[in-house]
């Protein structure tokens, strides 16, 4: 049997291991579009700081490894489109010729790109986006060059807060130019965005949210002015720099997949939990589908490198007939910023609420190891639960990078996936020792400080008291129409 897989990053190499492990004995060719296979794309902007000198060790795997494992290699290999009927991929390869390769398995993992301005100037030299391996070499031949001192960053996402903290690394003057309210909007709300806010800017970072850019020009001098617009009306947006990274998101790869003909949601492949497209034999995985919400039961589009690495390993093992499905995901997240760390998993207050759920949260801050013991560091989390079902809802974290961040919101991550209520949390058997965490991990606190509260807003909701500004609105109004049993207006 020949299995096809059109890309070679973390879904397609995924896909095309697990199938040499299952059945050895398939043959599989997997082709990508540049000549960097196997590349952490997630690593690009620790090469842009100079915190990794030598790009290479980012490729996990060379051409030469790959091959060594049985699966043929094709770069500089662009698939244009499908026969169905035939099963045959027409492709174009590193000469320009097209060819045309048959398949009894197609797996298509081409992966996203970057979102782009749709405003005059994104085309200048010196704005960039970043993404894939070619523009981070573009963007460090540019800086190398160059030698820019100042750069405007727009947005406020992973990638761009990323690349804040590269270019201030570097020594360059840097901007954050947000369309919201606060920075990295889809990770954390605004108290905690705060914190960050005050941490980027103890950096000489600039902060321009609530912005958006209408386009990009040369000044006279030859620098790039970037222009736009500040939505409470305050006045207009009129930077300079020297180089800009536009980073304000993601979108499919959705050429091949609308050439195959394959169900489409938001330009994203629409897959079943066996990573299977509408099409028979040809199953897709990675940033180019919509994706399984274990807590919302729907698909989502959601492109993150775990869950493309997880999807891969199930696209490829059911390709080579051997049952597996996507568990789905609950959108756990996490990003270092100089000397702090962010994290969230689940839903927050907003998102639960849309999906008609009754949530709760609570602000918690506590030490990330016992305080006797040197060098403890705050951790600051916002705990969610539901109040009718005590199903955990999600967390955000943000805490010192020697505070362990990740495993914490790992901790409640897997409590998700479990589906486990806050009553239960605490019964999870955690590692302690004083130099690492507590006898009740600060989540586990973070978890009994919601059921404190709740436990409290209970009680004074039995005794007649509102417990909140909302819940003496509702009950002066119930007073005035007349209403006794004021008590059965509020949600718990």
């Amino acid at each position: 049997m020949r299995v096809v897989i059109v890309g070679g990053s973390d879904a397609g190499v995924m896909a095309a291991l697990r199938i040499k492990e299952l059945a050895p004995e398939t043959e599989v060719i997997m082709m990508q579009r540049d000549q960097w296979p196997n590349f952490s794309i997630c690593g690009e902007p620790f090469f842009l700081s100079g915190e990794i000198e030598d790009p290479q060790p980012l490729a996990h795997r060379t051409k030469a490894d790959i091959e060594a494992l049985g699966i043929s290699l094709l770069l500089n290999t662009n698939a244009k489109s499908v026969i169905k009927t035939r099963k045959v991929l027409v492709i174009e390869n590193e000469d320009g010729e097209e060819e045309e390769l048959s398949y009894d398995k197609l797996l298509i993992c081409t992966g996203a790109t970057s979102r782009k301005l749709d405003v005059e100037g994104m085309d200048l030299e010196g704005v960039f986006t970043l993404r894939w391996i070619g523009e981070m070499f573009a963007i460090h031949e540019f800086v190398e060059v160059a030698s820019p001192k100042s750069a405007v960053i727009v947005g406020a996402g992973y990638v761009g807060m990323e690349m804040a903290d590269a270019f201030t690394l570097q020594g360059m003057n840097v901007t954050i130019v947000e369309h919201n309210a606060h920075v990295l909007p889809r990770t954390i709300g605004e108290e905690l965005a705060e914190l960050v806010h005050q941490n980027v800017e103890s950096r000489g970072i600039k902060l321009c949210t609530n912005a958006s850019v209408t386009g990009f020009s040369r000044t006279e001098t030859g620098q790039l002015r970037v222009t736009g617009e500040i939505a409470d009306g305050s006045g207009a947006l009129d930077l300079v720099a020297d180089i800009v990274i536009v980073a304000i998101g993601a979108v499919p790869n959705d050429e091949l997949p609308r050439a195959a003909g394959l169900k489409l949601s938001r330009g994203a492949v629409v897959v079943n939990e066996r990573m299977e497209s509408s099409v028979k034999d040809i199953y897709c995985a990675g940033d180019g589908v919509m994706t399984l919400h274990r807590q919302l039961n729907q698909y989502v589009y959601q492109p993150l490198g775990t869950t493309s690495h997880k999807q891969g390993r199930v696209a490829g093992s059911n390709a080579v007939g051997i049952p597996a499905t996507f568990k789905g995901c609950v959108g756990t997240q996490v990003i270092k910023l100089f000397d702090q760390v962010i994290a969230r998993t689940g839903l927050n207050d907003r998102a639960a609420q849309a999906h008609g759920m009754n949530p709760r949260t609570i602000s918690f801050t506590t030490y990330d190891h016992k305080v006797y013991y040197p060098n403890a560091t705050p951790l600051h989390i916002q705990f969610t639960a539901d109040v009718d079902t005590r199903l955990i809802i999600g967390a955000e974290i943000v805490g010192h990078v020697n505070g362990q961040v990740a495993k914490r919101v790992d901790i409640i991550a897997t409590a998700l996936y479990h589906k486990m209520t806050i009553d239960e949390f605490s019964d999870y058997d955690l590692a302690y020792t004083p130099p690492l965490s507590s006898p009740f991990d600060p989540v586990q606190m973070a978890a009994q400080a919601w059921i404190k509260d709740d436990l409290e807003r209970r009680r004074e909701i039995k005794q007649g008291l509102p417990v909140t500004i909302e819940h003496a609105l509702v009950a002066s109004q119930a007073k005035k129409q007349g209403k006794k049993n004021v008590r059965s207006l509020f949600r718990f």
